[in-house]
């Protein structure tokens, strides 16, 4: 945790510091990224090492080369520029270009034009200053001038029916030539957040293309150059290789003393962010740092050597880029090679997919080519997706399914976890399990017992997923039982001849816990369980149907079972009881009685049934809480966790215990041990992942939706009824403008049968009947289609959907979402009556 001292740091220091661990913790939405032509990023190992020669360079080949053909537009955009106007990048492209042209004699016409959008009020007065233009005091807003300038020059060639044209823009400016939050903090009066600098560099990126792509033939190629070096601050604080740019890039090297270290962590930097880099380029110190960089890259990536510069300042560099010509004509031709292959390599996913693919639940025959979804990366909650439509772009899809309920992550938690794996799977790779000790491992069991264990267990058990996590639990349920009722006893003494026990659990209808095959038969009849899937299935166990509670028409509704139990009945055979904690995910999104769970528990516990909580779907905040315990005022004696534990992204899963659970296995025998593990029990990259997602998740420093002490979601209140009298209905709130669009408009709405918003989850089964309704239904197909072209990926179950956000996520995205949502519930109404009228 960051602390300050006031008196170890002057106040604007301070601000910085408390400014940067801010944005630390805050992404904005990825870009949208057009496809059509080929987008690349500069990046540099440090400062001054010719990012901008080389941007030059490419525009110049690109432009300028006589192999080439005309009606070419190179796009050259500066998003942070400090040093302004005294330094500026954009328009050292912008006249340096005619030179090269003239130089080179190049037979057509260039247009060329260099914008400022935005600058600092200190570097506005400047600019204006020194071409006498007035200074406008309503362009100013309390952080930055709206500068708005463009300069136009045209050099008419001897081919003027064929044009080429370079545009050159920068973004944001500020005067003092130092890093750029430090530039924010001095000059702005605030500072330029994330989520401006992204979303007025995607407006830069999509500006005139429909116009350009209307023309058709023309040639685009667009650079976006960063300040500093890959690591470098931005306005806000934010690192430049945190933001979500996500474009293949090229990083400028450092051929100086010591470069070759300063070019590895740079190129790693961007690696371990996901960041595609296809070429390393970099001037010629006479040291040879191209030799040990090609050996470390092993060839991945082409490393480029540019001349050295001239010592003479006062050059104008048009004899370096006549030396440079080759190196910068070989550059560009890989960047077009690995842009076309790219494109390539997307088109043919979806084809290559259902050549080669056996996707789980999934119905092969109702999959056509162009339904599959092309996921070129992921950013924090979303999906960046290709899209093959009029104009091929990469576009972002919210996870709204949280990928099968695993994600949590926001864009930060995803590389911090990023590089503590990183650092394990290097110092520790895999290593054996039983009768060894880590410290990934360690520390993982530690926050376990310590967080969702808390007062109750005292062992933690690991295995690979929820379903295995749930075999072990019986295994270890069934052993209790045994032990406390005296089973045991003839078996150790080997007299089996005259005792045969059937062992069965107590579980409740709808529950559905994994499928390996003890999970599933601790689980109710259900089409999971049929003869098509699983023809050894018997349902071992007895299975209760339960109260549950749902929001209909701005109503939270108490829904009794015909046959209600009022005891557990008796049975010859010996039961463990087992149970899906509050909600039944996979059984369509119910959620069961608190007060009904509560009893039973407390009943299984007064006749010594040990009781199993499934909280491989409700666990870690999932539901609102860390642990569905405190929602029930109850604790088990076995609990299973998986999916959010490692924040979802690699498998581990965990079965906690009590020590009584644990005792009943402790003996003099091997044989008397759980006999029972994992090639890759407590990997270590799983425990690491787990650690750190655990602590990040209840930390209000890094998750401010959390009240630390009341150990609930910020954005979430639970208005608690007093258990012991009547049923808890656990009233959930958005923030205001949320919570009334669920209670008062999706409940209420024609289409919606049910609603049930809990935690993170918000789940809608449509009004259906007959083949539209159950778990095979395809009724909701059209409307999640139209969700998805809204940029909001869901999945459903049957006639249920639902959106599933993370721990993290912002109260502001939920609340699009469920706007979203709403507007495509409306048009489905309407289409639907417009089907029953025909």
């Amino acid at each position: 945790m960051l602390r300050l001292r006031r008196h170890h740091y002057p106040d604007h220091h301070r601000r910085i510091l408390l400014r940067l661990f801010h944005h630390s913790t805050f992404h904005p939405q990825p870009l949208d990224l057009p496809l059509c032509h080929p987008t690349y990023q500069i990046w540099s190992a440090n400062t001054s090492l010719g990012k901008t020669l080389v941007s030059a360079g490419l525009s110049s080949s690109f432009l300028l080369s006589p192999a080439s053909s005309a009606n070419k537009k190179f796009v050259y955009l500066k998003p942070i520029q400090t040093g302004y106007p005294h330094d500026s990048d954009s328009r050292f492209l912008f006249t340096k270009l005619p030179s090269l042209s003239l130089r080179r004699k190049f037979p057509s016409s260039l247009i060329l034009s260099n914008s400022i959008l935005f600058s600092s009020l200190f570097a506005a007065k400047s600019f204006l200053s020194s071409r006498d233009l007035p200074f406008q005091p309503e362009k100013f807003n309390s952080e930055m001038y709206d500068l708005n300038f463009r300069e136009e020059n045209r050099i008419s060639g001897e081919e003027d029916s064929s044009v080429s044209e370079l545009v050159c823009k920068t973004l944001f400016a500020w005067e003092e030539a130092v890093s750029p939050h430090l530039a924010a903090e001095r000059e702005s009066g605030g500072v330029v957040g994330d989520s401006k600098v992204i979303e007025t560099l995607g407006k830069c990126l999509r500006d005139g293309l429909e116009s350009e792509i209307e023309r058709g033939k023309r040639e685009i190629l667009c650079i976006v150059e960063t300040a500093g070096g890959v690591a470098s601050p931005g306005p806000s604080g934010s690192l430049q290789c945190d933001l979500p740019f996500r474009l293949p890039g090229i990083l400028v090297g450092d051929g100086r003393l010591g470069g070759i270290s300063g070019t590895i962590s740079a190129y790693e930097s961007l690696k371990l962010r996901g960041y595609d880099v296809v070429a390393v380029v970099f001037e010629d110190h006479g040291l040879v740092n191209e030799v040990p960089l090609m050996s470390y890259l092993r060839n991945r990536v082409p490393v480029l050597v540019l001349p050295p510069l001239p010592q003479d300042s006062s050059n104008d560099l048009m004899e370096w880029f006549d030396e440079s010509h080759n190196v910068f004509d070989s550059l560009k031709n890989i960047m077009l090679l690995a842009y076309s292959e790219r494109i390539q390599r997307l088109c043919d996913m979806p084809k290559r997919a259902g050549e080669l693919f056996w996707w789980p639940f999934t119905q092969h025959k109702l999959v056509p080519e162009e339904a599959v979804t092309v996921i070129d990366s992921r950013c924090g909650e979303n999906f960046s997706v290709y899209q093959d439509q009029k104009n091929k772009f990469i576009g972002q899809q919210f996870d709204a399914c949280a990928s099968w309920w695993t994600q949590g992550p926001d864009a930060t938690l995803q590389i911090e976890l990023a590089r503590d794996m990183g650092y394990t799977a290097a110092r520790f790779g895999h290593v054996m399990f039983p009768e060894n000790v880590y410290e990934p491992a360690l520390e993982c069991a530690e926050l376990l017992l310590q967080g969702v264990g808390k007062g109750w267990a005292s062992r933690a058990y690991f295995s690979d997923n929820g379903s295995t996590a749930i075999e072990i639990a019986l295994k270890m349920a069934f052993r209790k039982f045994s032990f406390d009722h005296d089973v045991l006893v003839d078996f150790l003494g080997k007299d089996t001849t005259e005792k045969c026990v059937e062992l069965k659990v107590l579980a409740l209808k709808g529950s559905y816990h994994g499928d390996t095959l003890g999970a599933m038969e601790a689980q109710a009849p259900s089409p999971y369980t049929g003869f098509l899937q699983q023809p050894w299935y018997s349902g071992r166990g007895l299975f209760l149907d339960p109260p549950t509670v749902f929001m209909y028409n701005s109503k939270w509704i108490l829904s009794l079972p015909e046959l209600l139990y009022s005891e557990i009945v008796e049975h010859k055979d010996i039961m463990v009881r087992h149970c899906s904690t509050v909600v039944h995910a996979a059984g369509g999104m119910h959620m069961v009685d608190p007060l009904f769970q509560r009893i039973l528990v407390k009943e299984c516990q007064n006749h010594k049934i040990p009781v199993i909580f499934d909280e491989v779907f409700t666990g870690f905040w999932r539901l609102g809480v860390e642990t569905t315990a405190d929602l029930l005022g109850c604790v088990p004696d076995i609990a299973c966790y998986g999916k959010l534990l490692t924040g979802g992204v690699i498998p581990l899963a965990a079965t906690l215990a009590t020590n009584a659970v644990f005792d009943s296995f402790v003996g003099d025998s091997k044989l008397k041990a759980l006999l029972h593990g994992h090639s890759y029990s407590a990997h270590a990259l799983g425990c690491a992942a787990a650690a750190k997602s655990i602590k990040w998740f209840k930390d209000p420093q890094t998750n401010h939706n959390i009240i630390p002490e009341r150990r609930i979601l910020r954005e979430f209140c639970i208005a608690k009824v007093d258990i012991n009298h009547c049923t808890p209905i656990y009233v959930v709130k958005n923030l205001v403008h949320a919570a009334t669009l669920v209670d008062d408009k999706i409940s209420s709405h024609r289409t919606v049968q049910r609603v049930v918003a809990l935690g993170t989850l918000c789940a809608i089964e449509l009004q259906a009947a007959g083949c539209n309704a159950g778990y095979g239904s395809l009724y909701a197909a059209s409307l999640l289609k139209k969700l998805r072209e809204d940029g909001v990926y869901m999945r459903p179950l049957g006639n249920v959907i639902y959106l599933m956000c993370g721990p993290c996520s912002s109260p502001e995205v939920c609340s699009q979402l469920l706007l979203k949502l709403y507007q495509r519930l409306e048009e489905f109404d309407k289409v639907e009556e417009k089907l029953k009228s025909c």
